[in-house]
């Protein structure tokens, strides 16, 4: 990743006051680009990371909803950026069961509303949709799914997520296709995790709000695999992709994996102990028996395609993420200074080799 190259250049956030939405903008602005960013407030599952970091004094925000064409529409072309990164949606699988209806609004029309808004500002050369591992047709087998694998989902968020990578390419192949219009693609991370996730219905968020209310923790699927990866990892792998397609246009347009090497596809039950080692030995752990809404088992990605033709690829092992992670939560946990971490952590992964 050139860290000059973002200097000065223009860029639109959807989602930028959630989890990577908040990092990603915070390491645009460390980079010297200049950002606005769209989240609906009302919406925000993780607004406490937004707050605590301060971002809004960063630069210029707008409160609206990516489901409101028209507003969209206005914010672009008055801001007219070099490159769009669509994050904002419904991002939980649990909160789909209960909100299916505005689940795939949000992640299917809201997708769409963002793609629309792009056609019409010439200024836009690159742009990237946002969208997630569980976006795949899951078999519940052993090896990582890749790109070309089919889209499916079983729960409405995984759903919606492969409603809208098939519209991405349906719009790469209609309309992102000559080097008039904007370059297109899609990323799909594995489980990020890292300081400032304080979602509902996640694993370390849930393990951190038992320590900071002094109680238990009820661990739903310990058994089940996920490919964890900390929160920079896809992050720095989204501005690889941006910068690349800003140079090579459309001809580029694709959808990429990020996720971490095999070693770090563990089970939420190993992720759990290994946090709690790192914070000190935590004995929270209880284990939630009852029935569960259905979540996929085995969930793993195949890296190769960026791994090869990107050159990315992971830099921290989640046994070198980890102790990061938990500084940072503890920091929040005692109310100290969460900008200047922060900070500190962007430019230990980002700045230094």
């Amino acid at each position: 990743m050139n860290k000059e190259f973002w200097k000065d250049k223009k860029v639109l956030i959807t989602g930028h006051s959630g989890f990577k939405g908040a990092w990603l903008s915070m390491i645009l602005n460390a980079m010297g680009a200049e950002v606005l960013g769209i989240s609906k407030e009302s919406l925000n599952n993780n607004s406490e990371l937004y707050s605590a970091l301060g971002i809004n004094k960063l630069y210029e925000s707008h409160d609206e909803d990516i489901r409101n064409l028209s507003g969209i529409k206005k914010i672009l072309n008055d801001f007219r950026p070099e490159f769009v990164f669509h994050l904002a949606a419904q991002p939980l699988v649990r909160k789909s069961y209960l909100l299916p209806s505005e689940t795939f609004e949000i992640n299917v029309i809201g997708t769409m509303n963002v793609l629309e808004a792009i056609r019409e500002v010439d200024s836009v050369r690159s742009s990237l949709m946002i969208t997630t591992d569980k976006c795949y047709d899951n078999k519940e087998w052993i090896w990582g799914y890749r790109e070309n694998d089919a889209m499916g989902g079983h729960d409405p968020y995984s759903s919606s997520k492969g409603c809208a990578e098939l519209l991405i390419q349906s719009y790469q192949k209609s309309f992102f296709n000559n080097d008039s219009v904007s370059a297109l693609s899609s990323v799909r991370a594995g489980n990020v995790i890292g300081g400032g996730d304080l979602s509902e219905d996640r694993l370390i968020p849930d393990i951190v709000r038992a320590i900071k209310n002094k109680s238990k923790v009820l661990i739903r699927n310990p058994q089940a695999t996920r490919p964890w990866q900390h929160v920079f990892e896809p992050l720095s792998g989204y501005l690889i992709v941006a910068e690349d397609l800003f140079h090579n246009g459309h001809k580029n347009n694709s959808s990429w994996n990020f996720g971490p090497y095999i070693t770090d596809i563990r089970t939420v039950d190993a992720i759990t102990k290994l946090f709690c080692k790192f914070w000190g030995n935590l004995d929270i752990v209880e284990y939630d028996k009852s029935s569960q809404v259905h979540e996929a088992n085995l969930l793993s990605l195949d890296i190769s395609k960026a791994y090869h033709d990107l050159k990315w690829r992971p830099k921290w092992s989640l046994d070198e993420s980890m102790p990061h992670i938990v500084d940072w939560y503890k920091e929040y946990i005692s109310g100290g200074d969460l900008l200047s971490l922060s900070k500190q952590q962007i430019e230990l992964f980002f700045f230094k080799d």
